[in-house]
């Protein structure tokens, strides 16, 4: 070993010690992070689709109030999803992400609950709307709690996971759905996520040991309010313009003034020390890319998922179980690719967006085709469709997530994530939109409909695939 000369050991006496390697969080608080996050994205989820099983039954509870109103307990839900996610992804990283995450467990509990012994229609609507808001905080504050314990190297994975559970939920959740309200009533849609939620509250208590809070305070109130509103609002005018007549003062009101309190948001947003949206995220162009693809993407998606249940009802005749079985096929193969997906490297995560964006356009236009038809055609028509649409959601959505996630700093792990879902969601409600209209424009030929509606949905994977071919450059963004 060579020895230090008196100048040399003069000049590193002067250095500072080396600073320790950072700490790598151990791997069960990892585990039990991914565990919840994916257990609270299962039920929020499940709770946007299950209960369309339940409506039939709980319109013959309720004879007195019009069908028309109670279509709000499914969309008052997903209006009230998509308004706080953006709110909540703010305040989970301000309050303490494991924190917001537990109250937001209670809080789907007890609302849950309420839903389940609504004595009335007004209190099952008032119900789904808190209800839904409580799902939004769930959501990014969990994966905001799996962020900051998950190595860098293991994001893929932990991301491949938590979009398994969702597609997990979209495999069980018609038939046990159906099950429970063949057995127990419709109620106990309801009431089944009570214990569920009180089991992922037992396994997260230890999480708020080392929670750490980000920031010098709450985020602006006015500017919070107005964003919980705004995209509300406007989700709401786009959810049920067909419905209430895309002139009517309602869809105008719920549409424009959205839009005004949005802008009000993002102005106080671009001038106040703690904003209420991250706007300076969208500077960073891999992070606006991103979530630009999850709006486009996010359309078509939400269009094809609807329209699937609907042509195995209106035009093969299916049953529920039957229908519930046949939609396994596509949340299995979007499982299969989801983990596939979050174990790639991550210079593969562009193409592989390339990729699951085609897989999912050819499954659409092949559906738009003759080949599907008023005749079943189980094993060669909607097989290969399940399998190239459900595996291209599984590859897309994995990898925009982890694309999202390896983007944000760290002190914005809940609010960027929180942003991200708010623009599927958002894109989301324009597929639905757009179905709508689809099928009000064609109300004598129901299979032309369906034809358009998967061409209309087949070019919007395209332009999402172009999107994610983009270039972007690979750093991450600075805190």
């Amino acid at each position: 070993m060579t020895e230090l000369t008196p100048r040399q050991h003069a000049a590193s006496a002067d250095l500072p010690p080396a600073a320790p390697p950072p700490p790598t969080p151990p791997d069960r608080t990892a585990r039990r992070a991914l565990l919840v996050a994916c257990g609270a994205a299962f039920v929020a989820f499940l709770d946007l689709s299950v209960v369309n099983i339940a409506f039939p039954a709980i319109t013959r509870d309720f004879p007195e109030t019009s069908a028309t109103g109670l279509t709000w307990v499914v969309s008052g839900y997903a209006v009230a999803f998509a308004a706080f996610l953006t709110p909540a992804g703010q305040l989970a990283d301000a309050l303490g992400r494991a924190r917001v995450f537990l109250y937001a467990l209670a809080g789907f509990a007890l609302t849950s609950l309420l839903c389940g012994l609504a004595p009335g229609a007004e209190w099952l609507i008032a119900g789904r709307f808190a209800q839904g808001a409580t799902a939004a905080f769930l959501i990014p504050a969990g994966l905001g709690v799996v962020l900051s314990v998950t190595p860098a190297e293991r994001i893929g994975v932990a991301m491949a996971a938590w979009t398994a559970a969702g597609g997990f939920a979209a495999t069980v959740g018609p038939a046990a759905g159906g099950a429970l309200v063949e057995w127990f009533g419709w109620r106990s849609v309801f009431v089944v996520n009570v214990p569920v939620a009180a089991a992922l509250i037992a396994v997260a208590w230890s999480l708020t040991a080392e929670d750490v809070r980000h920031g010098d305070g709450l985020p602006d109130p006015v500017g919070t309010l107005a964003t919980g509103l705004g995209i509300g609002a406007v989700v709401a005018a786009v959810t049920q313009g067909q419905q209430w007549d895309w002139g009517s003062w309602r869809t105008l009101a719920c549409g424009l003034g959205g839009l005004a309190l949005l802008a009000l948001a993002l102005w106080r947003s671009r001038r106040h020390p703690r904003p209420a949206i991250a706007v300076g995220l969208w500077r960073h162009r891999r992070y606006a890319l991103v979530n630009a693809v999850a709006f486009v993407f996010g359309a078509t998606m939400f269009a094809w998922l609807l329209a699937g249940p609907i042509w195995l009802d209106a035009v093969w005749h299916y049953s529920v179980l039957t229908s519930a079985g046949a939609m396994t096929v596509g949340a299995i193969a979007a499982m299969v690719t989801a983990v596939l997906a979050g174990r790639a490297p991550e210079q593969w995560n562009r193409p592989l967006a390339v990729v699951g964006a085609l897989l999912f356009a050819a499954s659409a236009f092949s559906m738009s085709t003759d080949a599907w038809n008023a005749t079943p055609a189980f094993w060669s028509a909607w097989v290969p469709a399940g399998i190239l649409g459900g595996g291209g959601i599984g590859l897309l959505i994995t990898v925009l997530a982890t694309m999202a996630a390896r983007s944000l700093p760290p002190r914005q792990f809940a609010a960027g994530i929180g942003m991200n879902l708010t623009a599927r969601q958002s894109g989301g409600a324009l597929g639905v939109a757009i179905l709508a209209a689809v099928f009000a424009a064609n109300p004598e030929d129901g299979l032309a409909a369906f034809h358009t509606l998967f061409a209309v949905c087949a070019a919007i994977a395209v332009a999402a695939a172009v999107l994610a071919a983009l270039p972007v450059r690979t750093e991450e963004v600075n805190a």
